[in-house]
């Protein structure tokens, strides 16, 4: 039974005239029974009742029934240039007919098109690529070449980091979560999370965001005692659990799985030159903030004024197409070359013109322009929530890559029992919102939708949660 409740909804789902197929393929509960049978139960589903989707067109999602979705997770921060995007579409069905697959063994026109397309957008001497399936493989590959590269082996990255599932990648992966009891991590160490808003040190002044924490700030004017304090703790995992010397640090410019977690203005920049003391590679991890996220910059560490050795990318790189790369300097490249290193799939001919594809339609719809402003208009929305609403503890990010993170008051930062964020969450879905969840307790709801979003949509997602916070409150008096 439908909860009912006196609060409604105010806004109206913006109009959309794209008509999807009708649905024709077994019943949703033949699924269900599908799904039980003969799909890993790893591989987990959200929400009570699964969506059963059918049908995407740019920020639209359509279930079996018809029934339409403002998509605001994009297939975890993937989707990034709206959903069948047609001139993408077009130019995989012409790539399609044309050649599926060789190996980068041969040379096709698709791979040499790409990589220079892709290189263009980096500084120097970020100028080469090497082409892999997914974020994991890319990051993978990353500390493997960090390692080669240096000849040393320990990694540091920080608590609450994703970079994969691999069993490689695990080491660097620190939401618990995602930690199996193997054995994982050799020579990896984690070290203190500079998270403003839980972390121990913080204040109003931080995070380059429109929104800043509600901690107070007694820092004076270009001074930020919190990054002091994190870089400390930096130099103490520096001096405590590593060697002298070290392969490398990987971080994400934001953090996505762990809820949009943003650091101190300025603690990457000497983070960055206190691993190169050590002999180390500094790696940026941009799966979920490249490709023009941000608003701001086309890549994350842009907007901390820091050039790394290596960028990781997958996700938004091909728009939901299996593709991942990893670009580097010519010297460090150089490393995996001294013996054999293939990827079958790799620089496949369709996933390096869907990749191309992918760079026209971002700038062609100037998709970076339109994070920033849709994104920023949206967390200033969200912001007046905050400060409504006792339960919405933080909200933070930059461009379209925001995370609204929920406690049981304000004053503790205490994470909003499960139970209850998984309702709002449902509200939310019921009435036509897709969000995501992420951080160590899965108390932050995550926004990454494809970034042709409008402001006609931000509108409609603010006043969905903001129904969605009132019902809540209704149940819990």
């Amino acid at each position: 039974q439908k909860w009912k409740s006196s609060v409604s909804l105010q806004a109206k789902m913006p109009p959309c005239d794209f008509v999807p197929e009708k649905y024709q393929s077994h019943s949703y509960d033949h699924m269900l029974k599908i799904r039980e049978r003969n799909v890993s139960p790893a591989m987990l589903t959200a929400y009570k009742k699964p969506l059963l989707l059918h049908q995407g067109h740019m920020q639209w999602l359509f279930d079996y029934e018809g029934r339409r979705y403002l998509d605001l997770f994009a297939g975890i921060a993937t989707v990034g240039v709206g959903h069948c995007h047609p001139k993408v579409t077009a130019a995989a069905q012409r790539q399609l007919a044309r050649l599926w697959h060789t190996s980068s063994i041969y040379l096709h026109a698709p791979i040499q098109e790409y990589a220079e397309k892709l290189t263009a957008l980096l500084p120097e001497p970020l100028k080469v690529v090497f082409l892999t399936n997914s974020g994991s493989e890319a990051n993978d590959l990353a500390m493997f070449l960090a390692r080669l590269y240096t000849r040393n082996f320990d990694i540091i990255c920080f608590r609450g980091a994703y970079h994969g599932g691999s069993p490689y990648t695990l080491g660097v992966t620190s939401v618990g979560n995602y930690k199996h009891g193997v054995a994982n991590g050799f020579g990896c160490a984690t070290t203190m999370l500079p998270d403003v808003f839980r972390g121990p040190w913080g204040g109003s002044h931080c995070r380059d965001s429109p929104v800043q924490t509600i901690r107070k700030c007694s820092c004076s004017e270009g001074m930020c005692q919190a990054k002091d304090q994190y870089i400390e703790q930096f130099k103490d995992t520096l001096n405590t659990c590593v060697p002298k010397t070290i392969a490398g640090f990987i971080v994400e410019p934001i953090q996505g799985v762990n809820g949009t977690v943003q650091y101190p203005k300025g603690f990457l920049k000497e983070a960055f030159q206190l691993v190169r003391e050590r002999g180390g590679l500094c790696i940026s991890d941009e799966v979920q903030t490249g490709f023009g996220r941000t608003g701001s910059h086309f890549w994350g560490f842009q907007t901390h004024d820091v050039l790394p050795d290596i960028v990781t990318m997958a996700k938004g790189i091909g728009n939901g197409f299996p593709m991942a790369a990893v670009v580097t300097t010519k010297e460090i490249a150089r490393a995996l070359a001294q013996n054999l290193h293939i990827n079958t799939f790799g620089g496949n001919p369709v996933a390096c013109v869907v990749g191309a594809a992918v760079l026209d339609a971002i700038e062609e719809d100037g998709l970076q322009q339109n994070s920033k402003e849709v994104g920023t208009y949206m967390l200033l929305e969200l912001a007046k929530l905050r400060d409504k609403f006792e339960i919405v503890g933080d909200v933070r990010g930059k461009g379209l890559m925001i995370g609204i993170e929920m406690v049981t008051n304000k004053g503790n930062c205490q994470p909003l029992p499960n139970e209850e964020i998984s309702e709002i969450w449902e509200d939310c879905k019921d009435m036509g919102v897709l969000l995501g969840r992420g951080g160590l307790f899965r108390q932050t709801f995550r926004i990454k939708p494809p970034m042709c979003v409008t402001k006609k949509d931000a509108n409609f997602a603010v006043e969905v949660f903001r129904t969605a916070l009132e019902r809540h409150m209704e149940r819990a008096a």
